[in-house]
């Protein structure tokens, strides 16, 4: 694509109803380790009808690559016609680079058996009983819609307790500014998060390229305590008409102080000032489990009184059988790797 053709893509994706930031070229700058194309397809008019952003990883060894449009394509997921399309050009992409499979996950829900037997019908395979700890994004999320609503009409709708401890952390001199000054810190606070919850964390560097990638689009929040301690942090992106809350971040430490909540708060407010209608807290998976180790992020998260909401999950077009059962056995393809 050339500038112009760039700035088309960008402009229809980031003004389409329920997009993801990663659909945005901006995280295609994200993921350097992967390559990255953009389709469209247009009416006779010349109109975008449909675009999607493909990420390619390459695999050398096996002679293949794996092709992933992250929470895309991005078009009418009820038109046949547009999706046909859409599938076709991004077959001409994987081909030229002997990909062996596609995948996407579009942002619909699992309820929307319409656009289901329609990919299914193109060549999609799908299968709605997949783990969704086997899956690249959070099969269940948990979103606020804040369409409309004033600063004090949100804040009042939130648990009584969650509005205290908001107050809490004001109260007691927790200090939440943004900027991208303070990343040593936030990396800091990710390793500690790690190591205590049991997940791989992102280096300094990864955390860098997506502000930067973004600009005044995503921001660093960092909370600390009246001593000036790191207590948390979050990375968020402000895209296509929701703040999203992508990486969180905080220490055991004086949690009296109640940091995270005035932290999500205050992204909150960012989401209401810039006329966004949904604020997206992300993943929240086994929400549904009470005995599962996650079920505490989303009793945090269920606090400002929102909804969870479950999307359909994966749907992959499977190009060349041979390679991609060589690569499953390879590389252990189930959600591949979190990206």
């Amino acid at each position: 694509m050339d500038i112009k053709e760039k700035s088309e893509f960008e402009s229809f994706v980031s003004g389409y109803p329920g997009v993801s930031f990663m659909q945005s070229e901006m995280w295609s700058h994200v993921k350097k380790e992967w390559g990255s194309e953009r389709i469209v397809v247009k009416d006779e008019n010349g109109n975008i009808q449909g675009a999607v952003q493909l990420l390619i990883k390459k695999i050398p060894v096996l002679d293949t690559a794996f092709v992933y449009a992250p929470r895309g394509p991005v078009c009418d997921l009820h038109d046949k016609n547009v999706l046909a399309k859409l599938t076709e050009q991004m077959k001409i992409v994987a081909k030229k680079y002997h990909a062996f499979m596609i995948r996407i996950d579009p942002m619909i829900y699992y309820t929307d058996n319409e656009t289901v037997e329609i990919l299914k019908s193109l060549g999609y395979r799908y299968d709605a009983n997949r783990s969704e700890d086997n899956m690249i994004q959070s099969q269940k999320n948990y979103v606020l819609n804040i369409a409309g609503k004033t600063s004090e009409q949100v804040f009042d709708n939130f648990h009584s307790k969650w509005r205290y401890n908001i107050r809490t952390a004001i109260r007691k001199g927790v200090k939440c500014t943004y900027d991208s000054g303070d990343l040593d810190s936030f990396s800091v606070l990710m390793k500690e998060t790690g190591e205590r919850d049991n997940f791989n964390i992102r280096s300094k560097e990864y955390f860098d390229q997506v502000l930067t990638a973004f600009g005044d689009n995503a921001r660093l929040y960092m909370c600390y305590s009246p001593e000036g301690n790191p207590l948390s942090g979050a990375v968020s992106v402000n895209y296509g008409g929701r703040v999203n809350y992508v990486y969180g971040a905080s220490t055991s430490r004086e949690r009296n102080l109640m940091p995270n909540h005035l932290m999500q708060w205050q992204m909150i407010s960012w989401a209401i000032e810039t006329g966004c209608s949904i604020y997206d807290f992300m993943g929240v998976p086994h929400y549904d489990d009470e005995t599962h180790s996650n079920y505490g992020v989303y009793r945090f998260k269920k606090g400002f009184n929102g909804e969870a909401v479950k999307y359909a999950g994966e749907f992959d077009l499977i190009l060349n059988e041979l390679k991609y059962r060589a690569a499953k056995f390879a590389l252990g393809l189930k959600g591949y790797k979190k990206i």
